[in-house]
């Protein structure tokens, strides 16, 4: 039988707001509608606009990142109803292609502000920063980090199947319970919020629900994986999904054209809008037949190789910037081993705002080395030569280079760069996270007893 053309599931436009797309939403709810249905074994294409629903413009300036919506953001495709898909069984998503949009050859890296979201080394930098990303073929450079070019490995950030209601009654609860203990001095959960949520086609008595029960996009989650933001599932990678409602309602989106492990500066990414092609397949009661309750994956055989010998590791260990001792944090070691990176980059030219996007996208390699030799995690960050167009091994005489600059906000040359931030914690010893602390949980509480009545509701 001859191959026919490959079915659009959907369509996208950049003349409409995002929130005006009833093939779009920004929140895990069982009943926001179906855009459409996948016959179960269907090859489709799915397009997708950018996570944040286009808010972030081809330009030199960082305002739209200072000033970014992120109650918007997370504009999935779907959800999608596979046909003949039940509770228990497995949705098998095999990654055909992705790509980005013809006429959107382009794709950008951002740093928010500490006040409007943050990152993982928010402390160190707290302004707001964008990189631009040009795509010819395979390979990608930017005006904004010169002299660094590579090949991308396109892969969406987000692909997952809809809670049943039991399901984000758990989420919404173990949520609430960390919001209410939070002694950190920021956000550590993004609890059900009403305001700008996006249900699909759905009425405004069904959207009104999803937006005081929905659980917001942002974290990956056991049961159902969602963001992720797994660079290696990529083309050819199959992801086995569980599947909790009827139909499944498949949903995907926050595609990425580069990523580096960790995705560190939250808009860490090349985010990109593009064209996802996917194909479907129902295994009936996988999650018992394969003994899965969490999503898994096999990845691809297409990823961009580099040479091992031209790859510079940096080591970091659960030792903070203030000299303190934290036990077997993951999190301090890895924050480490990418300030080591940022400054070894500083001999080059580059400031400190331009590597840490640079990390952020770029194909680095993240591992955990050492998680048992108490008290100190190791963990490494590989970075390789190849992306550079000037040898960046070690050597004893560097000619720094002109980095021009990456776009700040209107009016700042320079983002803020804090050496040793975090002085209300200095010399307190963490078991995860290593961040500064406040004194309490101020607030924190009454978000989570908030949270606790919308999990009563959910469970009527």
């Amino acid at each position: 039988m001859a191959p026919t053309a490959i079915r659009r599931a959907n369509k996208v436009s950049f003349d409409v707001p995002a929130d005006q797309q009833p093939g779009l939403h920004n929140r895990w709810h069982p009943d926001i509608p179906s855009a459409a249905t996948i016959k179960d074994g269907e090859t489709v294409k799915i397009e997708c606009l950018d996570w944040t629903g286009g808010q972030i413009k081809n330009d030199d300036s960082a305002d739209d990142m200072r000033n970014v919506d992120l109650t918007k953001v997370h504009y999935l495709s779907g959800p999608f109803n596979i046909e003949g898909a039940k509770p228990g069984d497995i949705l098998l998503v095999e990654i055909m292609d992705v790509q980005p949009f013809e006429e959107r050859p382009w794709g950008f890296t951002g740093i928010f502000s500490r006040e409007n979201g943050g990152g993982f080394l928010d402390e160190h930098f707290p302004s707001a920063a964008k990189a631009i990303w040009d795509f010819e073929g395979i390979f990608c450079s930017s005006r904004h980090i010169p002299h660094v070019k590579f090949p991308g490995l396109i892969h969406p950030g987000i692909l997952g199947c809809a809670p049943s209601a039991e399901v984000l009654a758990t989420w919404n609860k173990r949520e609430g319970d960390l919001i209410a203990a939070n002694k950190l001095d920021r956000q550590v959960a993004n609890p059900p919020q009403p305001i700008n949520v996006h249900a699909g086609s759905a009425d405004e008595e069904t959207k009104a629900k999803v937006g005081r029960e929905g659980a917001r996009t942002i974290p990956g989650r056991p049961e159902h994986g969602g963001n992720c933001d797994i660079k290696n599932l990529s083309r050819g990678s199959k992801v086995y999904l569980p599947v909790h409602v009827d139909g499944a309602k498949f949903s995907v989106g926050d595609l990425h054209f580069s990523q580096g492990d960790g995705e560190i500066s939250f808009c860490g990414a090349i985010e990109m809008a593009g064209v996802i092609t996917i194909n479907f397949k129902v295994i009936p009661q996988g999650q018992t037949t394969l003994n899965l309750t969490s999503p898994i994956y096999l990845p691809g055989p297409v990823e961009p190789q580099f040479s091992p010998g031209r790859t510079i590791t940096f080591e970091g260990f659960s030792v903070d910037h203030h000299g303190t001792q934290h036990y077997l944090d993951v999190n301090v070691a890895y924050r480490q081993a990418c300030l080591r990176a940022i400054e070894y980059l500083r001999r080059f030219g580059y400031n400190d705002y331009q590597s840490y996007l640079l990390l952020g996208c770029a194909p680095i390699q993240g591992h955990v080395a050492g998680i048992v030799d108490i008290p100190n995690a190791c963990v490494t960050l590989g970075l390789q030569d190849e992306l550079f167009d000037f040898d960046i091994l070690p050597s004893v005489e560097v000619k720094k280079l002109d980095m021009g600059n990456c776009a700040f906000e209107t009016g700042v040359t320079m983002g803020e760069v804090i050496e040793k931030p975090g002085e209300n914690a200095k010399g307190k010893m963490s078991f995860g996270g290593g961040l500064a602390l406040k004194e309490e949980g101020v607030g924190a509480k009454e978000v989570g007893e908030k949270v606790k009545e919308v999990v009563a509701g959910l469970s009527k």
